[in-house]
């Protein structure tokens, strides 16, 4: 299945009072529009990349952006804009994403792109938190509440197919967003699980740089010894090898201490902790999936992986080929890309047990950021 994204960067983003299209301000050396980019290209998720623009944008972007990125000039209108672009557009799913909104995740593409694949149409969107009203020059004219309520987002997600026949019955009618056309003119419309981070950059405020109010580090160390008739299982994927790794679950010495980095970051402990050999339900454990659950446990204190690193100590097997697949599985675990996942691997040059191959181990540090206020 191939997975376009097309990105609308056409606006002027006049609201933002910066005296320039707000999507060329510069955040880390990079414009907003390249991080924008960047986020899909770098999820490992998508194929195709289209970003609609003005025509006196035309040039500037051309420089700008990787040569594989096709560029179509935009319309007078937002509906228009987009309708332009999905002409070109050659995938089965298609991503139709604000080009402010550069802080979109992983997994919200992975969400919108599993409900498209699924529904035929998936708009990312949150819950309201807070009671909606309507109001009239201020005078409050009604209560709307909040149950049921949801604040939209981009990235929507459609089937190629059914969007671009929407959009074709939609003519010249103007419409809020993507997702609108496809409930009036292609049918069932599904919203997935968005972000409260994946804000869209409109207000002076918004371009302040947005450092996260709490940065964690942590650090996690784990052994195992090497037996015969056992799997070798590292980062979740199994290792051609006459020995595997002794535990009681899968023995999966990255895995554990990469997941004994993140919960030390969050001061959360470690997996014996969590999940002791003492408990019977974790005997042969997949350790990717207890990954996910100390995610799943961090993220209630509100914190989430930024980033992770780990050298893995092994004198045999050489594991060099491997290092690729196993970045990518444990990025995906993990929920961030392979670019925010440094995996290395090295020997000890025969010296202690490791050398003389009784055993693997793994030195993993672990980035978690948090909303939370210091």
């Amino acid at each position: 299945m191939k997975v376009s994204v097309l990105i609308a960067a056409a606006g002027k983003g006049e609201r933002a009072g910066l005296g320039k299209n707000k999507l060329f301000a510069l955040s880390g050396g990079q414009t907003y529009l390249e991080k924008t980019l960047d986020a899909f290209r770098n999820s490992g998720l998508t194929d195709e990349y289209v970003v609609v623009c003005s025509a006196s944008d035309m040039d500037y972007i051309r420089a700008l952006l990787p040569r594989d990125v096709v560029l179509v000039e935009g319309g007078d209108t937002r509906t228009q804009s987009v309708k332009n672009a999905l002409d070109l557009v050659t995938g089965d799913i298609v991503l139709i994403h604000d080009g402010a909104r550069p802080f979109v995740s992983r997994e919200v593409i992975k969400n919108c792109i599993d409900g498209a694949e699924k529904y035929g149409g998936a708009i990312a969107a949150v819950p309201c938190r807070d009671t909606v009203c309507l109001a009239e020059d201020n005078d409050v004219t009604s209560y709307v509440g909040k149950s049921g309520l949801f604040q939209i987002q981009t990235p929507q997600a459609f089937r190629t197919d059914l969007i671009r026949n929407a959009y074709s019955l939609a003519g010249n009618k103007t419409f809020n967003d993507d997702g609108e056309v496809f409930l009036e003119y292609a049918g069932n419309l599904r919203t997935v699980k968005g972000d409260k981070n994946n804000i869209k950059l409109t207000f002076p405020e918004d371009f302040e740089d947005r450092i996260p109010c709490a940065v964690r580090t942590g650090v996690g160390f784990d052994c195992h010894r090497l037996v015969e008739g056992r799997k070798l299982i590292l980062g979740g994927v199994e290792i051609p090898h006459d020995k595997g790794l002794l535990g009681h679950s899968d023995a999966d010495v990255l895995a554990h201490a990469v997941s004994d980095a993140v919960l030390s970051a969050a001061a959360m402990r470690d997996i014996g902790y969590h999940f002791p050999d003492t408990d019977a339900q974790y005997k042969g454990a997949d350790s990717i999936l207890l990954l996910k659950r100390v995610l799943e446990i961090i993220g209630e204190k509100g914190y989430k992986v930024s980033s992770v690193s780990a050298t893995i100590m092994a004198e045999k097997p050489k594991l060099n080929k491997f290092i690729p697949e196993i970045t990518a599985n444990l990025a995906a675990a993990l929920g961030i890309s392979p670019d925010q996942t440094g995996i290395a691997a090295t020997t000890l040059e025969g010296l202690g047990f490791v050398g003389r191959e009784e055993g693997i181990c793994v030195h993993a540090t672990a980035v978690l950021v948090s909303d939370a206020e210091f």
